[in-house]
């Protein structure tokens, strides 16, 4: 499972709108943007990149001015990071991923989150005391939902129209996004799937306004997603998580401790 994490990352940047190949790494650009989490490159699996291969990378970062930066599963290239240290890379951070699969994937238990995801694209607000996980569709949801995930993760990244139309791509392109409906029409809480490679996908943006945690919302939402990408092929889903909190509402639904992600960056 580590190397399908790999495999599908690789062949996410491969979608981006400019990707490049490096030596042995694939560079996801997106020219919309200069956010390092949107612009950042990851080894094939079993890749053995050489110094100049590296030095070849950094120079496609530096010509976008942009700050080099990998992602991947040290497991699925143990030869990647030693060459990587050597040319200055430091850790930006180290997260544990988790994967459902159909066979694990557990329905919340609660009856508002079977309301939730009895009727997943239903319009409306909440039904009998409890809530519906819903698509966005229109232009005012996807603001909304990209504005609700802002303010979930302190202002991480502002809200803004290219946060936005990226949502809608995603679902436009093979993914989903799905949120619960805030009384006031807006968006209380959501997360988003990417589009199927290599036999998985990944959960991400996993989100809920503090005025609306503790409700369940983060496993209603998760929990849509995934099945909704088991119903497209999707044969697993993985997840990384930020603490013993989300981690134990994903244990809920399903996902478990698969392995490790990497995060490299050059800041100099």
């Amino acid at each position: 499972m580590r190397t399908d994490v790999q495999s599908f990352t690789l062949a996410h940047l491969l979608r981006r709108p400019a990707p490049v190949e490096v030596g042995g790494f694939v560079a996801g650009f997106d020219p919309s943007t200069t956010s390092p989490y949107v612009n950042y490159a990851t080894p094939r699996p079993g890749a053995e990149p050489t110094d100049a291969d590296v030095a070849a990378l950094i120079g496609a970062f530096r010509e976008r001015g942009l700050k080099p930066r990998l992602e991947f599963a040290p497991d699925a290239a143990p030869a990647v990071e030693a060459v990587l240290r050597r040319a200055g890379f430091g850790t930006e951070a180290e997260h544990e991923y988790m994967v459902c699969t159909p066979v694990s994937l557990t329905m919340p238990a609660s009856p508002e989150m079977h309301a939730a995801l009895a009727m997943p694209d239903a319009p409306g607000g909440p039904a009998g005391g409890g809530f519906r996980v819903e698509t966005p569709f229109g232009d005012d949801e996807f603001r909304a939902v990209d504005a609700a995930l802002s303010e979930a993760f302190d202002g991480e990244f502002p809200p803004s129209a290219e946060g936005a139309a990226r949502l809608r791509r995603t679902q436009e392109n093979g993914g989903a996004v799905r949120f619960v409906r805030a009384e006031d029409g807006g968006c209380a809480g959501a997360a988003m799937c990417s589009a199927p490679a290599a036999g998985t996908a990944e959960l991400a943006g996993v989100g809920t306004r503090p005025a609306y945690r503790g409700r369940g919302i983060a496993a209603a939402v998760t929990a849509s997603l995934a099945e909704t990408l088991f119903t497209r092929g999707a044969e697993s889903v993985w997840l990384e998580y930020s603490g013993e909190g989300s981690r134990r509402v994903y244990e809920r639904v399903g996902f478990r401790s698969r392995g490790a992600r990497l995060y490299l960056a050059l800041e100099s």
